[in-house]
């Protein structure tokens, strides 16, 4: 999938099936339910649910929790635009779904 076609799919009710928890989780915040992205992203315990988790919790402004989950991550902190970083996050994700 890519990733115009995942966001126009937030016109929908329910994400796409057969996506991983961790694009479920970006899926929910596209669609403005943070707390819903926030329990998906706990649902997957590897580096894309940690990115997820750190990008959610840098929205939420609790920018300490996110440096763990950026650590958990193996990545650096983000820095830039929230957009751009979910842009980023789903790019890779839906890429690694393709590969």
């Amino acid at each position: 999938m890519e990733i115009v076609e995942f966001r126009r799919s937030f016109e929908q009710d329910a994400p796409p099936a057969g996506l991983a928890p961790a694009l479920e989780a970006l899926w929910w915040d596209g669609k403005g339910d943070w707390d819903k992205a926030h329990e998906r992203a706990q649902a997957d315990s590897g580096a894309d649910g940690a990115w997820v988790h750190a990008y959610l919790h840098r929205k939420e402004g609790d920018l300490a929790n996110a440096g763990y989950w950026y650590r958990e991550a193996g990545r650096a902190a983000a820095q830039g635009p929230l957009e751009a970083e979910w842009a980023a996050i789903a790019a890779a994700l839906l890429g690694a779904e393709r590969d």
